[in-house]
């Protein structure tokens, strides 16, 4: 979509490509257009667009609050012109016929960035030798340069006519904006996020208005834009979650191991050791041996997992019993600790029960059955 802005008295054109005709394309040709000239007009006439008008009745008319923010910010004056009076914009539209069959003739292109910047050096070049209207002696570049002193000076900062929507993150550390899913810190997950999007960026900022990731903009659909640090801060922290997992098992099962690795940790002991180590013991030996070892190991002022393994072999010896057998679980930690509730086994009695019964009852059946086709033999 081509946005053409023209000025009245020089008749200079600005004319730049966006990929669709959205109100945030439109407000960004003014600010791209206001740029280009190096200040802005005091008035700007509109066709009865919806990106600049909502409604109106005869001269009652309600502009679109995006282009009166825009208009406070540039400080002009937007004007609509009356309805079906096409001749009100002349100037622009004699431009776009210009366009038509000036820039666009045999013309090529592989992108839009490209064709931006043949449209920039056409505005600078073959548009701007045209001759003035009012006078042949002056081109209308030569015009541009006497009307460019009237113009308002630009503000200090520009108008941000980003796209900007309200996103909520859910469980996973993206938003999905435009058909598409970016990625942002995981510690952002639900909770509600501002997207701001420009035809090459979209920016991510958080509840407080601090920026926390941005992105090239993808125009495709169904795609994943991610950055690399994101996804391994999100790594990180699920290792550092499947540590505290192992931790609680422990602690619900043997409750003299927090006290255990509390005092490991403060004499410089590798924890995450010491803790696959206790999580095997507790595996092989039961919670109740591996809780003995471990307050006896506190006892004895040495927290470490030698120690509870030192004191739980020697209890075995004792009591004759042999050697643990190793579990036949994968070699992954997920699998190998994972918390499992133990349920009575009462309802496998139940079942064997049940299943007697009805074996029992079969049996008579058949047995029935078969005197009933002796008898019938018998009378044949």
């Amino acid at each position: 979509m081509a946005f053409v802005m023209v000025l009245g008295w020089s008749r200079q054109v600005f004319l730049y490509f966006y990929l669709n005709a959205r109100t945030p394309n439109f407000l960004q040709g003014h600010v791209d257009a206001f740029d280009a000239w190096g200040g802005v007009p005091r008035v700007c006439w509109y066709d009865n667009l919806k990106s600049a008008v909502l409604e109106r009745d005869g001269t009652a008319i309600r502009y679109n609050p995006q282009l009166l923010e825009l208009a406070a910010h540039y400080r002009f004056e937007p004007r609509a012109m009356n309805v079906y009076r096409g001749n009100e914009k002349g100037r622009v539209e004699r431009a776009i016929r210009t366009i038509r069959s000036s820039f666009f003739t045999a013309r090529q292109w592989d992108s839009i960035e490209q064709l931006n910047e043949q449209a920039e050096q056409w505005c600078a070049g073959v548009s701007g030798d045209r001759r003035w209207p009012e006078d042949n002696a002056l081109s209308v570049r030569e015009a541009f340069a006497k009307e460019q002193q009237a113009l308002v000076a630009l503000p200090a900062t520009p108008f941000c006519a980003e796209e900007r929507v309200q996103a909520r993150v859910g469980k996973t550390p993206y938003i999905r904006f435009d058909c598409n899913d970016y990625s942002l810190p995981a510690e952002h997950v639900r909770t509600t996020v501002t997207v701001l999007a420009s035809a090459t960026q979209v920016r991510i900022l958080s509840d407080t208005a601090q920026q926390v990731a941005q992105h090239k903009r993808c125009w495709d659909k169904g795609q994943q834009v991610e950055v690399p640090e994101h996804l391994e801060a999100l790594r990180q922290a699920k290792r550092q979650a499947s540590k505290a997992a192992g931790q609680n098992r422990l602690r619900a099962a043997v409750p003299a191991s927090d006290t255990l690795l509390n005092l490991a940790a403060q004499r410089g002991y590798s924890l995450r050791s010491m803790v696959r180590s206790l999580q095997r013991l507790l595996d092989e030996y039961g919670a109740e041996q591996t809780q003995l070892a471990c307050v006896e190991a506190l006892e004895r002022d040495v927290p470490h997992d030698n120690a509870v393994r030192q004191s739980l072999e020697r209890r075995r010896e004792e009591r004759n019993l042999p050697p643990p057998l190793a579990l036949a679980l994968p070699d992954n930690d997920k699998a190998r600790y994972a918390n499992v509730q133990s349920h009575s086994l009462a309802e496998y009695d139940r079942i064997h029960t049940r299943s007697a019964n009805i074996n029992t009852d079969t049996d008579t059946d058949t047995d029935t059955d078969t005197d009933t086709d002796t008898d019938t033999d018998t009378d044949t």
